[in-house]
């Protein structure tokens, strides 16, 4: 039985943003190209006058208010002539609405910055626009790709995981921007594919648990146990409490380990791996690894694999693809694959691609079974 739900609703969207993706061109194709380049090489402005909001928490001390500049500036703590000029500059890109002459208020997108929304990647913004992640644009983008050296490792002196186990402060972050990758690309992955044929996901490098916890919501049958390293897991089932009720969380196990060398063994044809966004950020060798660890835990038992990730066409990638990719190469060996590129790494592991899950998301979820 296929996986695939919705798939008519699914077509129906994957329509639209292809026309969407259109009719965001038609503004690039009409701006002078001189003015178009420069737009593209100030566009960092805008990244950090975001990150700026962000870590003074202005959307949360906006809340439901329409607060004027001096008032938002006594709560943050920042000047009053610069707090204005700031939201000015960002609500005209359409980050918070202007009111009145100096007067702000939230808007449909700033509301995805407030810390009391379930739905804010204000961490993901946090997190991109960090230190340890954008000095390597600055300082040592152009080596990297001279080298072919992520720049992260030339300037950081060590790989991202290894800086993630010596940074306490910066891992948390990074865990807490993963747990919001819901919020930036819809429940699609838990309403689309039918995680109702099996018994247990077994969701490798899952950090918290926020997927498995959505898909958990749908499915009441499930259970799920989450594997990440171990200063991940040690704090996530408190991460948890208050912010889940009781029942759904008794549906959930932690286990700390290194899919680089085993993964839990599987029972049943009833247990499904989920693999959301990890294999983007290896390279070729250690996908096979993984993939290998994979079949050797569930040799015998049908049990088959979910790879949540990108598949970047062969020709012509969009512009988040594009850019996903680039900014993988900034901080990992890893890269988004073409269809072609995921096949390369199957038949070597001892799996075969089975089915392409389509969602209401810019990724997919590739079906793996035993060859």
């Amino acid at each position: 039985m296929k996986l695939q739900k919705n798939a008519g609703v699914v077509r129906v969207f994957s329509t639209a943003m292809k026309w969407v993706s259109w009719l965001q061109t038609i503004p690039h194709k009409l701006t002078p190209p001189p003015f178009r380049l420069i737009q593209i090489g100030s566009a960092f402005w805008q990244s950090r006058a975001l990150y700026v909001a962000a870590n003074l928490d202005i959307a949360s001390v906006l809340g439901d208010e329409k607060l004027d500049a001096e008032t938002i500036a006594t709560r943050v703590a920042a000047n009053a002539d610069a707090t204005g000029r700031l939201l000015r500059m960002l609500a005209s890109i359409g980050v918070f609405e202007e009111v009145a002459p100096r007067v702000f208020r939230n808007n449909k997108l700033s509301v995805h910055l407030r810390a009391d929304n379930p739905k804010n990647v204000r961490a993901m913004i946090l997190m991109h626009n960090s230190e340890a992640m954008s000095r390597p644009w600055y300082e040592q983008f152009e080596n990297g790709v001279r080298e072919g050296v992520p720049p992260f490792e030339l300037s950081n002196g060590e790989a991202l995981f290894d800086y993630l186990d010596r940074h306490a402060e910066f891992d948390s972050l990074f865990s807490e921007a993963m747990d919001s990758v819901e919020a930036l690309t819809g429940d699609s992955f838990a309403t689309d594919f039918n995680w109702g044929q099996f018994d247990r996901v077994i969701d490798l490098g899952g950090s918290r648990g926020a997927k498995s916890l959505a898909i958990l919501k749908r499915h009441l049958r499930l259970t799920a146990l989450v594997v990440d390293r171990a200063q991940v897991i040690q704090t996530a089932p408190s991460y948890w409490v208050g912010k889940a009720p009781p029942a759904l969380l008794s549906r959930i196990s932690y286990q700390a380990g290194d899919i680089l060398e085993s993964v839990p063994v599987a029972i049943s044809a009833k247990d499904i791996y989920l693999l959301s966004a990890v294999l983007h950020g290896m390279d070729d060798g250690l996908c096979i690894k993984v993939l290998s660890n994979l079949a050797i835990a569930a040799a015998g038992t049908r049990a088959c694999v979910a790879l949540m990730e990108l598949v970047v066409p062969d020709f012509k990638a969009d512009f988040s693809s594009a850019a996903i990719d680039l900014q993988m190469f900034m901080a990992t060996n890893g890269r988004e694959r073409t269809l072609a590129d995921w096949q390369r790494l199957f038949d070597p592991s001892g799996w075969m691609l089975d089915e392409i899950v389509s969602l209401r998301s810019f990724g997919k979820i590739l079906v793996l079974r035993e060859q």
